[in-house]
């Protein structure tokens, strides 16, 4: 653990913060089915539009991250402004069919 801390050190602050709201997403998605599992599915189309939303979101924020990290020799062709631009017409796309299934 002690390595695994000290490498996530000299991770550069932009990919920090992606990576807090990937973990927020993910921690959000997961209250929503706890809140499921205690207060019961009555609509269960809202239920699957909120989880899908926040899953779908944590997606697109690591494959942002992925495109954004400078050590990636993948994308080292690709702006970051590019990247970003693509994250968010994705999660609109994403939102606009999530709210066209919550009817």
């Amino acid at each position: 653990i002690q390595s695994l801390t000290k490498a996530y050190a000299a991770t550069p602050t932009n990919l920090k913060i992606i990576d807090l709201y990937v973990v927020f997403a993910v921690a959000t998605a997961l209250v929503q089915v706890v809140y499921m599992g205690i207060v019961g599915s009555f609509p269960f189309n809202s239920f699957l539009s909120g989880v899908l939303s926040c899953i779908g979101t944590a997606v697109l924020g690591v494959c942002l991250r992925i495109q954004v990290n400078k050590d990636n020799k993948e994308f080292k062709d690709l702006p970051p402004e590019r990247a970003f631009a693509d994250f968010v017409l994705c999660n609109l796309v994403l939102h606009l069919v999530i709210m066209n299934f919550l009817g």
